[in-house]
């Protein structure tokens, strides 16, 4: 896993919640050269988005919880503890707008709005829990 992964604080994931995933993936890999990566996760297709060899993130379809939204990119920071990030971040004022939970194989993330209204996902990846 690379260090961006592990590092607490640190941007280490972006993806599209999309209404229609094959024309965003066309689209990207057209524009910026992205390979894309398919694969399942929990009875969904996902694709990562791949420069060169590395994963730099992921697109999707729009989640049945989150229906209505726009489609929208997301940016997820690391942190080294996910439910003590949360409710830190309740303390600091912020919304919770999903609560902490697990993706398998892959961590444990939540989404937070913060008082200005900017929305964020924080995740500790499965390889950094102990």
């Amino acid at each position: 896993m690379d260090n961006h992964f592990k590092t607490h604080g640190a941007f280490s994931w972006t993806e599209l919640m999309t209404t229609d995933p094959e024309a965003a993936k066309k689209f990207y890999s057209e524009l910026f050269g992205w390979d894309i990566e398919e694969m399942e996760m929990e009875g969904m297709r996902y694709a990562v988005v791949k420069v060169g060899e590395e994963a730099i993130g992921g697109i999707m379809g729009i989640p049945p919880e989150t229906q209505g939204a726009p489609p929208n990119w997301g940016t997820y920071v690391t942190v080294d503890d996910v439910d003590a990030t949360v409710e830190q971040a309740q303390a600091l004022g912020a919304n919770i707008l999903m609560p902490p939970r697990d993706i398998p194989t892959v961590g444990r993330f939540a989404v937070i709005q913060d008082a200005q209204g900017a929305v964020l996902s924080v995740i500790t990846y499965q390889e950094m829990e102990s």
